[in-house]
């Protein structure tokens, strides 16, 4: 018994879950007493948020003046910080312009109450190109907002609000659509965004996949990139280009008690990329595309790092506009486990699924262990929950796509047009998606369940009526 134990925490500590394959962690709990949401405990308990020493470095010390631009005297502030071994850079109330801002390891950015950074339209504000990624294909590209690369302990904190100042004018007609204020003969992203791919693909050394100028790629507005020990705490987030908080490659993450309000194109709220062990906690989404998306690279890229996400905790968040609430994929090569979600709420009509989970026959990522329990959803567009093989690619491509153990306990949904929309492939099947104690009511359509193999009903009602298990 001790061995079997032993054996379902390594999994969960290491993501070694090949060992037990086909097998739910909460089937376990019959031999070993433990279930999933003992091993969710273990995860958040091992997540500690950053310490930084008790020194503030006023941005206003180093030159900077409401109103004006701000750029050179945070860097050096956060220059004098980092090299003092660490603290605070403290941005007081008032209207603050900048560029890209570059973190340093045990360099806290702090936002006073009454704070409002606001970030430059001016797409040269965020040259020299870096490392980044870009729906998850690495290349050199326009600086974050704020970035970070191979950083320890750093932390943006407080009460203020950061303002992207995307809108129909600046950064999201690069998407290329009229909704988002393109125009007919206007630049836009398809062409880069094409090659980017083709490279990824191709193997192209990522020193090469040179973007920026020229390009229309979007910068992500917080990405972490390969850093230890990151915290993004208490600040508002307005109308950013791209996605809003993408820790990539990092280990030992907290997001906390944001309030992230944009509603343009591709501005997921939160999107770690290959990371482990990260804490999403008493936040606040209302967003252009998926309030949390979890991801693991794209393709060939994504299979070249080849890097999980793994042991990621969300909990007590509200999700009001976007595609999904909680969402798994779609840029999944890398693969995913270990997804634990409860106590969020999720209501409105332009919300797409509550939970989403994203693969296909190109992606062909390994996704299992997903965890959701006391969920509750006034309404959704689309599903509670969605399983869909068939995202873009679909089944045009070489790689089996799995997901395996999804376990939804005490969901309850008060309108949607479907209450489960399940499809796998007739030679990929989606694996072993159990409900418990569930009540889905005004669900227009049913269930779609296409290629499900172990899908389980237990008192989970649907439009008042018992769910009966497929035979």
């Amino acid at each position: 018994m001790t061995n079997r134990r032993q054996l379902l925490q390594a999994s969960i500590a290491t993501g070694v879950t090949t060992l037990v394959p086909h097998d739910s962690l909460a089937a376990a709990k019959a031999v070993t007493g433990t279930s999933p949401w003992d091993l969710a405990a273990e995860i958040v308990a091992r997540i500690k948020p950053p310490v930084f020493p008790k020194r503030d470095f006023p941005i206003t010390a180093f030159g900077a003046k409401s109103g004006g631009d701000c750029t050179k005297a945070i860097a050096a502030a956060i220059e004098a910080c980092n090299k003092a071994g660490g603290g605070r850079v403290v941005v007081p109330d008032g209207d603050w312009l900048t560029g890209a801002i570059h973190l340093k390891s045990n360099v806290n950015l702090h936002l006073m109450k009454g704070a409002v950074v606001r970030f430059s339209t001016d797409p040269k504000a965020y040259l020299p190109l870096v490392f980044t990624r870009w729906e998850g294909v690495e290349l050199m590209n326009y600086s974050p907002l704020i970035y970070a690369f191979e950083q320890e302990n750093i932390a943006v904190t407080g009460d203020g609000m950061f303002d992207g100042q995307a809108d129909d004018t600046h950064w999201w007609p690069w998407k290329g659509l009229k909704q988002w204020g393109w125009r007919e003969g206007a630049p836009k992203q398809e062409a880069a965004r094409n090659k980017l791919f083709a490279m990824g693909q191709a193997g192209t050394p990522v020193s090469e996949r040179l973007f920026g100028e020229g390009s229309y790629l979007r910068p992500n507005f917080f990405e972490p990139n390969r850093c230890k020990n990151v915290m993004i705490d208490g600040v508002t987030i307005h109308n950013t280009p791209f996605w809003e908080i993408h820790p990539v490659l990092c280990t030992n993450v907290t997001v906390s008690n944001l309030k992230i309000d944009s509603a343009g194109p591709n501005t997921d709220g939160c999107d770690p990329e290959c990371c482990k062990d990260v804490l999403i906690e008493n936040c606040f989404f209302n967003t252009g595309d998926d309030c949390i998306a979890i991801k693991s690279g794209r393709n060939n890229d994504g299979r070249r790092v080849n890097v999980p996400s793994e042991n990621i905790v969300i909990r007590n968040c509200h999700m009001k506009n976007g595609h999904g609430g909680v969402a798994i994929g779609s840029e999944i090569s890398g693969g995913v486990r270990n997804v634990f979600a409860e106590n969020c709420h999720m209501d409105s009509p332009d919300l797409g699924s509550a939970l989403r989970l994203k693969n296909n026959a190109e992606r062909g990522g390994l996704l299992e262990h997903f965890y959701f329990r006391r969920i509750v959803i006034g309404q959704v567009a689309h599903a509670v929950l969605t399983v869909d093989f068939n995202y873009e690619e679909g089944d045009k491509g070489p790689y089996t796509p799995v997901v395996r153990d999804v376990q939804l306990e005490t969901v309850v949904s008060g309108k949607s047009q479907y209450g489960i929309d399940a499809q796998g492939f007739a030679n990929a099947p989606i694996y072993d998606i159990s409900l418990r104690d569930c009540d889905f009511q005004n669900v227009a359509e049913g269930n779609i369940v296409k290629n499900v193999r172990g899908l389980t009903f237990q008192n989970v009602t649907i439009n008042g009526k018992p769910a009966k298990t497929p035979a």
